[in-house]
């Protein structure tokens, strides 16, 4: 069996994206890694390059921004099709897989190698929100994708490029893996998330009133959100630490939570309430 990482990233350092930590993070379980890179307005090529794995295989294009937010689907495809493994492991560049999740899926990608009546591998989502302990479960906030697919090129990457659809029009036939995806793309500075937000009208993703352009974006009473007492992925160590949002909601939490058992145990899970309305 042959695993083929991929993703797509451009702007990584402008967007602070942590790309080589989504990257790094599968990589022990990747026999090669497709990176799409877009000409971008800062380092990330150089970034990227800098991992220094021999798995890693670069792919320079120049993204096509009148496709709007179909870019990203039509890169990640461009990507995939440089795939030559029987599984593809797909992780946009703010995604990240914890390390004691990584043999349990590889499990799972030889459990069903032969099965061809699996054509995707489901993930659970963590959305963390302005900090690093807490995450959202409300709507429009979806919380399980796929993230492996059968390369046999009957598969797609549709739409935003947040999911997969068979060419034939068929669903797609999946299992579960049990594991998380950590997405980080909503714990960023707020100046940071101004721009990206910024970003995102002009791909066609939101819609922004001219007040919500403003220099700061506002995360809110981050309370209102539940809180994530497990650990991080390894790789993320070093820009939770940096984070002072986090450190201080952390500091509020330790205060608040001191008797919670899942605090000390640090165990990673999230709340199977689902909240049906958007939070603001």
């Amino acid at each position: 069996m042959k695993v083929s990482g991929f993703t797509i990233v451009r702007n990584a350092v402008k967007f602070n994206y942590p790309a080589v930590e989504s990257i790094r993070s599968i990589l022990p379980i990747c026999d090669e890694f497709i990176v799409n890179v877009g000409e971008s307005e800062d380092e990330t090529l150089d970034v990227i390059q800098s991992i220094g794995s021999e798995k890693i295989r670069i792919v320079e294009n120049e993204w096509d921004m009148s496709q709007k937010s179909r870019v990203l689907s039509y890169q990640t495809n461009l990507a995939l099709d440089a795939c030559r493994g029987d599984w593809a492991f797909y992780l946009q560049s703010d995604e990240v897989i914890h390390e004691d999740d990584l043999g349990k899926i590889k499990e799972a990608m030889v459990r069903y190698q032969d099965d061809p009546a699996v054509d995707a591998l489901r993930f659970q989502w963590l959305h963390f929100y302005g900090s690093y302990y807490r995450y959202r479960i409300d709507q429009g906030w979806y919380q399980k994708q796929d993230r492996i697919i059968r390369n046999n090129g009957m598969i797609e990457s549709v739409g935003d490029a947040y999911a997969f659809a068979r060419k034939d029009g068929q669903g797609l036939r999946r299992q579960n893996t049990g594991c998380f995806v950590y997405h980080y793309g909503w714990v960023q500075p707020q100046e940071v998330m101004a721009r990206r937000r910024a970003n995102a009208e002009v791909i066609g993703f939101v819609s922004l009133a001219e007040n919500e352009r403003d220099a700061k974006y506002s995360y809110g009473d981050l309370s209102r959100f539940p809180v994530y007492f497990g650990t991080h992925p390894q790789v993320m160590e070093e820009r939770i630490a940096a984070h002072p949002l986090s450190v201080e909601d952390k500091r509020s939490i330790d205060r608040k939570y001191w008797w919670f058992p899942a605090k000390w145990f640090r165990a990673r899970y999230k709340t199977g309430r689902r909240v049906k309305e958007k939070i603001t």
